[in-house]
């Protein structure tokens, strides 16, 4: 453990969100919610003013439509997000060269590697102010001697704050935080150590590592008191390559429900794919985890075609391979997983078909001609909320909605007024698909 407090945490502030209130100047200051928009859809991200009617990350489509039916309800722009990352790196990567991305809007920062000789708190300060001036954006900045404990203040910063973590006021910090702060500590142990009388961290460290060790085994239990102590000596690792993403749970009771296992791996699903577009990735292969009742672990993989980041594809995927496991006998268990990570997804498909048709048409034996394509039957233009247009007279703007053959477009750019907002036809030729205005010009 370190003497002074020189681990950073940066959390943008409901970064998909902010983003997409910062490229439209009508839904600033008002409600936004930015996921999956089908009958099957996720949340992503929240924005504060949604948040307030209980909206949040991970939850039904339809559950925060329920909830909050005013909001603007946006399908993300990944390749925006990707660029405005790509901005606030850049500015941590001025810092140190010990940066260790967690996602796309969080990050940890050593500034002991990088020689900063300024007070922790002041390059806090300039970095937000920094970021904010780069990107419109505002963030979190969690200061501390570790790194849980600096993620911790950045939670507690949130929303565009900083707070700094002095060596030796650890415990005043964590005593009173409820035990699901702690890495690791997901809803089964968190009931576990409840039905124990544990319910926040001060009662974690007065259980003692003894009694830890009994109720969660040797390695959680006694990596749990050490967290619980404020003891954390996990060094900032710098371009740490990402090789997977998963997700898991264990059950207080095994599951004998073929129903409830069902259920669960679809929940557990749709966390795998957050997590994975937390981090601006998508996957080839999806893999399912099985611990059954007799303590026994196999885990069944399917590789997809391409890269995706699709939940229904994932959550299907996932679907068809615990069908092929049997779990009559009871499941402790379950976990998604996705593998084979890549920076692109179905956006990028198009070209990938068309460089495979290239090589298909490669491989043909001399002097045989490719066989003439199968003319694709013609589809209406779809439009999706939130989508970046372009109006061959109106200029840049972003679809509001579409259906019944019309589609309404707002007319605004980052930084403008808010627009106004006009319909056309869906197969108007003057309107087009557009490319995202940078949000700072």
């Amino acid at each position: 453990m370190r003497s002074t407090p020189t681990i950073l945490h940066l959390d943008m502030d409901a970064f998909f969100a902010a983003v997409e209130q910062a490229s439209k100047p009508s839904l600033r200051g008002k409600p936004v919610v930015v996921g999956g928009l089908g009958p099957r859809g996720v949340v992503a991200t929240a924005s504060y003013e949604a948040r307030v009617h209980g909206v949040h990350s991970a939850m039904a489509m339809a559950h925060a439509r329920r909830l909050c039916p005013n909001a603007a309800y946006l399908v993300p722009r990944f390749g925006l997000y990707r660029k405005v990352s790509d901005t606030v790196m850049g500015l941590l990567g001025e810092l140190s060269p010990l940066v260790e991305p967690l996602s796309l809007d969080e990050a940890f920062v050593d500034l002991d590697a990088g020689g900063v000789e300024e007070p922790p708190l002041l390059v806090a300060q300039r970095l937000r102010a920094d970021i904010k001036a780069a990107t419109g954006l505002t963030a979190s900045v969690g200061l501390a001697a570790s790194k849980l404990l600096a993620k911790i203040a950045s939670e507690r910063a949130k929303p565009d704050g900083v707070v700094l973590v002095e060596p030796g006021t650890e415990r005043a910090l964590l005593d009173p935080l409820p035990v699901r702060t702690l890495w690791g500590v997901g809803p089964a142990t968190a009931e576990h150590l409840r039905r124990a009388g544990i319910t926040t961290v001060a009662e974690v460290a007065h259980a003692g590592e003894s009694e830890l060790v009994r109720l969660l085994g040797k390695a959680h239990g006694a990596s749990l008191y050490a967290m619980a102590a404020g003891l954390d000596d996990r060094p900032v690792v710098a371009d740490r390559e990402m090789k997977s993403v998963s997700v898991e749970d264990t059950f207080d009771v095994d599951l004998t429900d073929r129903a409830r296992v069902r259920t669960e791996v679809a929940r557990l699903a749709d966390r795998c794919v957050q997590r994975l577009r937390g981090a601006g990735r998508s996957g080839r292969t999806v893999v399912i985890k099985v611990r059954r009742y007799d303590f026994s672990t196999l885990t069944r993989s399917e590789t997809l075609r391409a890269p995706t980041d699709d939940p229904a594809v994932v959550r299907e995927t996932a679907a068809r391979l615990i069908e092929a496991v049997d779990t009559t006998g009871g499941v402790r268990l379950l976990g998604v997983g996705v593998a084979g990570l890549a920076d692109f997804t179905q956006e990028d498909l198009f070209a990938q078909t068309a460089q495979e048709a290239e090589k298909a048409e490669q491989l043909l034996p001399a002097g045989e001609a490719a066989p003439e394509p199968v003319p694709e039957p013609v589809v209406a233009r779809r439009w999706t909320p939130g989508q970046d247009v372009r109006h061959s007279e109106f200029g840049a703007g972003w679809v509001q909605g579409s259906g019944v053959g019309r589609v309404t477009v707002r007319f605004e750019e980052p930084g403008s007024v808010p627009g106004r907002v006009r319909t056309f036809a869906v197969e108007d030729p003057e309107l087009s698909p557009a490319e995202p205005l940078p949000l700072v010009s």
